[in-house]
């Protein structure tokens, strides 16, 4: 220590000394080979570090891929997918409807169908922004991230609104026009706000995605009947855990959106609901040949994708955990096409029947509608005055 006189004022100035500079070496040095270990641990911590994060990263790409793959006809509601689900399911009905195939009622009904489902889809996101942007699902949606204004969402809709409701009244019938209306007020008006009030939303749904086959068979026929609430009852029931299945997985999601799904408030009733449903499809392919849709073999050759059906909806049921509720998921994806694919397969052939030829005393009385056996011939007079038919 020494001290130094400057201007007059003793300023006191510490010098380092020998064996201090040493150890201030000695501390350097240590300082840098602590950081060398770190350097050297450093290249240890990033596998350590992705280890631990590799599981959450692997569950946040599978919610994304449910996420994209639910709208395939969702509780949820993808535009692109639903118009497609849409115009399948309503495809579907109208193939399997007696009577000849009319390729352009096919076409319009198939137009037709498309855009009311694009302008029920728009409206319901236009209702939803402030709601999909809290979810990881419906966040990057074009209204959510502002690439699309609400206006043009709002003309969209309205612009495939009216051409489809005009296609399917002219272009096909009125009864066909008028379900796609119906079925345009059931998303739009009962629907969207019902997700956020009660329970009942995920049935209305059904009911909606239940309609397109329908919408078919009337285009079709251009008249409901049996056929056509057959076919609404299928799509009724496969819906069930079809969207109960998926809603398990993303009940998080839905929660943080604050909608009201069976998933979230009454999760015991979401698995029963979906075993049951499963179950129905059974009995729905056993009714198809009794209401003389298809033959006989039908509900033998349906018999294992609706038992296997029924099976993951049973281990849903029991399990509700994230591998029960995928497969059932998945399965229904796949369950629903081959169905309806082998409706068609097994189709009644028109003026095919069971019933044998007209008893002798009922010749020349009114009759009832029947079909006839091949071969059979039928002697048919008109009566234009009374407008009744004999035979």
């Amino acid at each position: 220590m020494y001290v130094t006189q400057l201007n007059g004022s003793h300023n006191q100035q510490v010098k380092a000394k020998p064996e201090q500079v040493a150890s201030t070496f000695l501390e350097k040095t240590s300082s840098g080979q602590a950081k060398a270990e770190i350097y050297e641990t450093r290249p240890l911590s990033p596998p350590s570090l992705s280890l631990s994060r590799k599981p959450n990263e692997k569950e946040l790409i599978e919610l994304e891929l449910a996420s994209e793959i639910e709208d395939s006809i969702d509780v949820g509601k993808e535009t692109e997918d639903e118009k497609h689900a849409g115009i399948s399911t309503t495809s579907a009905g109208f193939a399997l409807a007696p009577g000849p195939f009319d390729l352009p009622s096919f076409l319009i009904t198939s137009i037709g169908t498309g855009l009311a489902s694009c302008a029920a889809n728009s409206i319901n996101q236009f209702f939803e922004v402030p709601f999909d942007s809290n979810m990881n699902r419906t966040k990057n949606r074009p209204l959510v991230c502002g690439q699309i204004s609400p206006l043009l969402a709002v003309s969209f809709a309205t612009c495939c609104a009216v051409p489809g409701a005009v296609i399917l009244t002219c272009g096909v019938n009125p009864l066909t026009g008028a379900l796609g209306l119906l079925n345009i007020f059931l998303y739009t008006c009962c629907y969207t706000p019902l997700k956020r009030i009660s329970i009942a939303n995920t049935r209305v749904r059904t009911v909606v995605g239940a309609i397109p086959p329908v919408i078919g068979w009337t285009a079709a026929t251009g008249s409901l009947d049996a056929g056509a609430f057959l076919l609404g009852g299928i799509l009724y029931s496969w819906l069930f855990p079809h969207f109960n299945a998926l809603s398990w997985g993303l009940r998080e999601d839905y929660s943080r959106g604050g909608y009201c799904m069976m998933s979230v408030t009454h999760p015991g009733l979401c698995r029963r609901a979906a075993l049951r449903h499963c179950l129905a499809l059974l009995a729905l392919s056993v009714a198809a040949p009794v209401l003389d849709i298809t033959t006989r073999t039908f509900p033998v050759i349906a018999l294992p994708i609706n038992a296997y059906i029924s099976y993951l909806g049973f281990r849903f049921y029991v399990d509700a955990d994230r591998r029960s509720w995928r497969r059932l998921f998945f399965c229904s994806l796949w369950h629903l096409p081959l169905l309806l694919l082998l409706m068609l397969t097994c189709k009644q052939e028109r003026g095919a029947g069971t019933r044998g030829p007209l008893p002798a005393e009922r010749a020349g009385t009114p009759t009832a509608p029947f079909r006839l056996l091949p071969g059979e011939r039928a002697v048919v007079i008109l009566d234009p005055e009374k407008r009744n038919c004999w035979v």
